[in-house]
């Protein structure tokens, strides 16, 4: 196994990201990068297993276009980690901003706590390709705003109350999104549907629980015992009758 540590303590991420891409030439598994604060890209098209472990805040864009690696991060991330990603784990042991998985399509996504704006806009699937974002917190609005397929799971660990922000899964037209508990009546958008999921739904997501438990060190009996909200698409083409007349 081949580590190398780069520190990017006041390196830009131009530099930084060719510095990466050398060390993934020359044959290494991990690299270990310290001191990052803010650095855009990282990961950006990167294909194969090495694995890059973050101390420090990446800046956006974090693995878009991977297909294969895995990128732990040990503090939060900037927005839009994970974008139009193919393949691979992104693990973030923090919050992260608002578009996280945008357009993704493929892969995981693990955040401890919370996300922004529009976590899982546009995700999308095909064949056997099947995004998964899993979040620990809660999100903002707009969550799942016109997925095309793929996977969302909200466990909203520290909120006791309905989830509660606008735009819930609007304009869905494929996948599905698992909310921890019950959300309220006026948060689901349009096209998108809301009902309690069933022991065969939460088997299926069971998987995923066991993953995100192992990594954030947290005990899944009470996330796989707790009851889950299912938001679905009503049709694949939610907004037909915007583009036909009578």
């Amino acid at each position: 196994m081949s580590q190398i540590t780069i520190d990017a303590a006041g390196i830009h991420y131009t530099p930084l990201n060719k510095q990466i891409r050398q060390a993934v030439r020359d044959g290494a598994s991990e690299i270990i990068l310290k001191n990052v604060m803010g650095q855009r890209f990282i990961g950006d098209g990167l294909i194969g297993s090495v694995k890059i472990v973050i101390h420090g805040v990446p800046g956006g864009d974090l693995g878009m276009f991977m297909k294969g690696p895995t990128i732990e991060v040990f503090g939060n991330a900037d927005h839009a980690p994970g974008n139009t990603m193919d393949e691979g784990t992104i693990i973030i042991h923090g919050a992260s901003g608002d578009a996280t998985a945008h357009s993704m399509r493929g892969g995981k996504v693990f955040v401890r706590d919370d996300i922004g704006y529009r976590g899982g806009i546009h995700m999308k699937q095909y064949l056997n390709k099947r995004p998964v974002l899993v979040v620990g917190g809660t999100a903002k609005a707009f969550l799942g705003e016109y997925m095309a397929g793929g996977l969302v799971i909200l466990f909203r660990m520290k909120d006791e109350e309905p989830y509660a922000e606008m735009g819930l899964a609007s304009g869905i037209h494929g996948g599905e999104i698992f909310i921890r508990g019950t959300v309220k009546e006026w948060t689901p958008g349009i096209g998108s549907t809301a009902q309690l999921a069933s022991s065969e739904d939460i088997e299926r997501i069971k998987p995923f629980i066991m993953e995100f438990s192992q990594y954030f060190n947290v005990d899944p009996s009470e996330l796989l015992n707790s009851s889950y909200t299912r938001i679905a698409p009503v049709s694949a083409r939610p907004f037909a009758g915007k583009y036909t007349w009578e």
